[in-house]
């Protein structure tokens, strides 16, 4: 029997897959247990492993471009000899992974030329594209230089004329330029999918519009002015250029600032996203901090409720009955919920506290009374951090009802005032000493209050006029929190 039940045993283990020197381009094994898996001299590009548990595995001799691990397991994987060329690893994990002999560059993309990877990139293609913008603004500036010394100080007026006029069409063309690619970029990248034909329609528009504008000025100033210069000067060699020749300048313009707008748009969504993420890791480090400061019932108290069960279960049974109930309906309001969930109504709260004291009572008889008010009864419906209440009125009990001769009393006032909603617990027990240091119930109660609503709550301790823990928290804070 005993050899039946291991043979058994053996046979379920699940067997290593093996697919070497197989064609999966393309497929998909995300999340997928491939422990052992063996996928030598496979085809394995573009393949998605997100997720995959791929310890163990043999990938080696493998095409593995384009192929994504995100959040893989590669532990102590044999990926040698393989290409990973614009392989995504992030989030894997590769302790122990074999990467020998791996082709593991970058393919290009004219998309990777950003215009940060130009002005920081130290290869060669990024430093003669520089060297050559470079040349086409200094030849542009001495340009501008050299026509402006010749309207100036050139004494022709027929040369100072024709000048004027082509300073004059150049900047308007290049301020029509530049506001028709600002206002066309958006457009265009919202109804296009290829950047191609998108710097070919504004090529187009360009070169249409800039020719209205030219001949409109041309008619406008420039007739007289260049008819007189033709007629002066008939065989300068300007005069034999093709105007298409005119025409590149407002295109070059056009599709070096339209590359700039996309580049910059997209290093503004980088930092977006960037921020967003970060934003998102630091709700998530508060969320941690909230879960591990979020209040239980002390162990304690439920070592003392079962004790007083088990002695009341033969000296009165109704009571041993109801502090069971009581019980458990505590425990389902403190487990019976999310973790996640940090907040609840005023109502709630108030609730589960009576059900707690409820059971205290049991415990302390008539040396235990209290009473819960709460002033508007709008104000139940505030949604206030979960277990708030819970550890002061914990505190009130074992540090002041336990240690009254006479009758306890802890009064739980909940009001609103300029703005501010108080949720008071005030007891006649001792009095809070001078130096007295918060607690950990307090101290947590501090934290939590801080990291949910900022300068927007405080906690304070009170012996005059009457001994009493105040918590209180901005109005506004609580509605920012509610959305």
């Amino acid at each position: 029997m005993m050899m039946q039940s291991k043979y058994n045993t053996e046979e379920k283990k699940a067997k290593p897959l093996r697919m070497s020197a197989s064609s999966l381009d393309g497929r998909d094994f995300s999340n997928m247990n491939l422990e052992n898996a063996d996928f030598s001299f496979s085809s394995l590009k573009e393949v998605n492993f997100d997720g995959a548990i791929l310890r163990n595995a043999k990938l080696r001799f493998s095409a593995l471009d384009r192929t994504t691990f995100r959040n893989a397991d590669l532990t102590n994987a044999d990926l040698s000899f393989s290409s990973l060329v614009d392989t995504d690893m992030s989030g894997a994990r590769v302790e122990g992974a074999n990467f020998s002999f791996t082709s593991q560059e970058k393919s290009f993309n004219w998309q990777d030329l950003k215009v940060i990877g130009l002005i920081q990139g130290q290869g060669w293609l990024g430093i003669l594209l520089l060297m050559i913008f470079g040349a086409i603004v200094l030849y542009g500036f001495n340009a501008i230089v050299y026509f402006t010394a010749e309207i100036v100080y050139t004494s022709e007026p027929i040369r100072v004329g024709l000048y004027r006029f082509l300073v004059i069409s150049n900047i308007a063309a290049g301020l029509v330029t530049v506001f028709l690619t600002h206002h066309l970029a958006f457009w265009l990248d919202s109804v296009f999918k290829s950047i191609t034909i998108r710097h070919l329609l504004l090529t187009i528009v360009v070169l249409v519009l800039n020719n209205f504008l030219g001949v409109a000025i041309y008619q406008l100033i420039g007739v007289e002015v260049v008819e007189k210069y033709l007629k002066m000067y008939p065989y300068e060699a300007g005069q034999n250029l093709p105007s298409i020749w005119y025409m590149t300048a407002p295109v070059m313009v056009a599709n070096i600032f339209y590359f700039f707008i996309r580049q910059s748009r997209q290093i503004s969504r980088k930092i977006s996203d960037q921020e967003y993420q970060l934003l998102n890791l630091e709700k998530l480090k508060t969320r941690a901090e909230l879960e591990a400061l979020q209040a239980r019932i002390n162990p304690h108290f439920l070592y003392n409720a079962l004790n007083s069960i088990a002695s009341l279960v033969h000296e009165d049974p109704d009571k041993a009955e109801e502090m069971t109930l009581l019980l458990s309906k505590l425990f389902r309001y403190t487990t019976g919920r999310k973790n996640n969930e940090y907040l609840d109504t005023v109502e709630n709260e108030l609730e589960m506290v009576q059900t707690y004291l409820l059971v205290e009572k049991v415990r302390y008889g008539d040396r235990l009374n209290f009473v819960l008010e709460v002033a508007q009864p709008d104000l139940k419906q505030l949604l206030i951090p979960k277990f708030i209440l819970q550890p002061v009125v914990e505190n009130a009990i074992k540090h002041g009802i336990a240690k009254v001769a006479d009758q306890g009393q802890i009064r739980i006032r909940i009001y609103e005032e300029q703005d501010w909603l108080h949720l008071c617990v005030h007891d006649n027990g001792p009095l809070f000493p001078e130096n007295m240091g918060a607690g950990y119930g307090i101290r947590s109660i501090q934290d939590k209050l801080k990291l949910l609503y900022g300068d927007g709550a405080t906690v304070e301790l009170h012996n005059e006029p009457h001994k009493a823990v105040n918590l209180s928290i901005k109005k506004t804070a609580i509605m920012q929190q509610e959305r």
